[in-house]
């Protein structure tokens, strides 16, 4: 039986996420660079992994996360109060041409250090074997806001390396499928649909880079915590790159058909290109390691089912 400890645990780690969905609930946009909807997938990777833990946590080590959780609530509501402002006025002094991404740093920085923290008091040392995808990813987004303020656009080139060859074989396929006029050069894609002629200059944040650095990092905390052999480990990870990029190439293909067939309007492409990546990445990779723990666990149960069968015959 599960120890109501864990769900006491599992508030108040969710508890600034909570507060900030409630009081700042415009400020969850999925769009990875312009708001707070990865906190909800941080959460719900954090639930995951928690739900169902057969450990207690004592009260001791709730009440020692309280003040926390209580430090990062007053960050958000700091926000509200001139600290944003003040944020985005030293930019500037970093050479920061990204705002967006500068400001939004700050608040996963936030998020991560408190529950890196927070997990580390309820569950010492351990806490990455037991939930280690939600800090991780939090932190990981974190870590790719800052590369994309301070090394924006095409600067950084070990990252915008692979982007022409996406933007190549995304134009191929709309010619191959006859959905327009598609050519591409460097990074630039040059597209005639059914509204006309239009460029899209695609950097490795559009092309989906982040979101296989992000679940490099998520992935291996999570199989580092499971007990499989490592050829399966193996196997998991390269299955999960391989259909991360599937659906970096999905998303850039959907950008290139809004623009083919829907609106070559800019400000409709920019509202429509600040969701379709995230929308995309974060469900798949939720999906996937869900997927990836109901196999394990199945496989388990049979391996377990088995050997007590035998035990019995014996």
């Amino acid at each position: 039986m599960q120890d109501k400890t864990i769900i006491y645990a599992i508030l108040l780690l969710a508890s600034p996420t909570i507060f900030a969905l409630t009081a700042f609930p415009d400020s969850f946009s999925l769009s990875w660079n312009q708001g707070r909807g990865g906190f909800l997938f941080g959460l719900a990777f954090m639930v995951a992994e928690l739900i169902g833990l057969k450990l207690g946590v004592s009260k001791k080590k709730l009440l020692a996360v309280i003040p926390l959780a209580a430090l990062t609530m007053i960050y958000l509501v700091s926000l509200e109060f001139g600290l944003r402002d003040y944020i985005i006025s030293i930019a500037p002094q970093y050479n920061v041409q990204l705002i967006y991404s500068w400001t939004w740093l700050w608040d996963f920085t936030v998020m991560a250090i408190f529950l890196i923290s927070s997990m580390s008091i309820l569950f010492g040392k351990k806490w990455i074997r037991i939930s280690p995808a939600g800090p991780i990813f939090i932190a990981g987004t974190a870590a790719i806001l800052s590369l994309d303020a301070f090394f924006p656009y095409d600067t950084l080139g070990p990252l915008q390396y692979v982007v022409p060859y996406l933007v190549k074989t995304n134009a191929w396929i709309i010619n191959v499928l006859d959905l327009g006029v598609a050519s591409a050069r460097d990074n630039i894609m040059f597209l005639k649909g059914d509204h006309g002629p239009f460029a899209l200059q695609v950097f490795w944040p559009s092309a989906g880079v982040h979101s296989v650095i992000i679940y490099s990092l998520v992935m291996m905390a999570f199989l580092f915590k499971m007990n499989i052999p490592p050829k399966r480990k193996a196997a998991y990870f390269i299955l999960g790159i391989i259909g991360t990029i599937s659906v970096n190439m999905i998303r850039i293909f959907s950008l290139s058909l809004f623009a083919l067939k829907v609106s070559t309007n800019v400000a409709e492409f920019e509202e429509f290109h600040s969701v379709a990546g995230e929308i995309m990445f974060l469900p798949w990779l939720f999906i996937f390691l869900l997927v990836v723990t109901y196999v394990e666990t199945k496989r388990i149960k049979k391996k377990l089912e088995i050997t007590k069968e035998h035990d019995t015959n014996q």
